[in-house]
C-alpha cells in the first residue's frame, strides 16, 4: 500500500499554520499600539477597516405605519370612511428609529502621540459607518473640527488631510479650554443634544483641573452620555492618579481602555449600546 503520511503531514502543517496565524492575530489584537513595529501598525490599520460598528439609535418623534404596534385611530377611521362606513382592517403605527449622533474628541497632545493616530482611524471608521451623524474633533492647546478631512474613503489619505488642518499636533494640553470652546461653539447645536460623546485622552492637563471638570459636567448635561477612553486604562497596575482624570470621573458615564485593537472593539460596542 502507498504511504499516505505525506498527505497527512501536509494537512497537519496547513492546520498548524492556521492556528499560528490565529494566535498571532489574537496576540496583536491585545498588543499596546505604542509598542508595535511599523509592520504591526500596518496590520492594525487594515484591521480598523473591518472593525464592526453598530450605530446607536433613538426613537423618532414621528410615527410610521407598522403591522403590530399601537392602533392608529386616525388611519383606521379614514379607511372606514373610504369604505363608506363598512368595517375595514385596523391600522397600526409605531415610532421609527433614527441614528443617534456620535461625537469623538481626540487629544492630540505630546503625551498622546503614540495613540492619536489610532483614535483618528477609529473616527474614520465611525464616519464610514454613519457619515451624516458622526463628528470628529481634535484638541490639544485648541479645538479643531476634522470631520471634513476624514470624509475621504481612504483612511491614510483622510489622516493626511486631518494632519494638514490640525495646527497643534504633539503640543501642550489644555483640555479644559478646548472643551470650553467645544461647548461654547456646539452646545446649542443639534449635533450635541442627545449625542454619544467620546473623549479620547490620557487626562494630562496643564490648565486648571477644576475647569476641565466643569466643562465635562456641562457636556454630560447636554449629551446622551459621555465616555472617556484612556489608553492607559487597560494596562496592568493603572490607577487614575492624573489630576485631570480624577477631576472628570464624577461627570462621565464610563471610562474604557484605548490602547489596543481589542480595546477599540470594546469601545465600539460601548458606543452601540449607549
Amino acid at each position: 500500500m502507498p504511504d499516505s503520511d505525506g498527505d497527512g503531514d501536509g494537512s497537519g502543517s496547513k492546520k498548524e499554520q492556521q492556528i499560528a496565524l490565529a494566535s498571532r492575530e489574537e496576540e496583536l489584537g491585545h498588543r499596546d499600539v505604542a509598542t508595535m513595529s511599523e509592520e504591526e501598525r500596518r496590520y492594525l490599520a487594515e484591521a480598523f477597516a473591518t472593525l464592526p460598528i453598530k450605530v446607536p439609535t433613538k426613537k423618532s418623534r414621528y410615527l410610521h405605519a407598522h403591522q403590530h404596534k399601537s392602533i392608529d385611530a386616525r388611519q383606521t377611521v379614514r379607511e372606514q370612511l373610504r369604505r363608506a362606513g363598512e368595517p375595514g382592517p385596523l391600522r397600526y403605527r409605531r415610532r421609527s428609529k433614527r441614528p443617534r449622533k456620535i461625537v469623538l474628541i481626540v487629544d492630540i497632545s505630546g503625551s498622546m502621540k503614540a495613540y492619536a493616530d489610532s483614535f483618528l482611524r477609529f473616527g474614520h471608521r465611525l464616519m464610514a459607518a454613519s457619515r451624516e451623524t458622526t463628528e470628529v474633533f481634535s484638541m490639544g492647546t485648541r479645538l479643531t473640527r476634522v470631520t471634513a478631512a476624514l470624509k475621504h474613503p481612504n483612511p491614510d489619505i483622510a489622516l493626511t488631510d486631518a494632519g494638514l488642518v490640525v495646527p497643534d499636533w504633539c503640543g501642550g494640553t489644555r483640555l479644559g479650554e478646548a472643551l470650553q470652546a467645544f461647548v461654547h461653539l456646539w452646545g446649542q447645536h443639534s449635533m450635541l443634544r442627545g449625542a454619544v460623546v467620546v473623549i479620547a485622552s490620557d487626562g494630562w492637563e496643564r490648565g486648571d483641573p477644576s475647569e476641565l471638570a466643569a466643562q465635562v459636567a456641562r457636556l454630560h448635561r447636554l449629551a446622551r452620555c459621555v465616555i472617556w477612553s484612556n489608553p492607559h486604562r487597560g494596562k496592568p497596575g493603572y490607577e487614575p492618579i492624573q489630576s485631570g482624570i480624577k477631576a472628570i470621573l464624577p461627570h462621565i458615564d464610563d471610562m474604557v481602555a484605548g490602547h489596543s485593537l481589542a480595546a477599540f472593539h470594546e469601545l465600539a460596542e460601548r458606543i452601540s449600546n449607549a
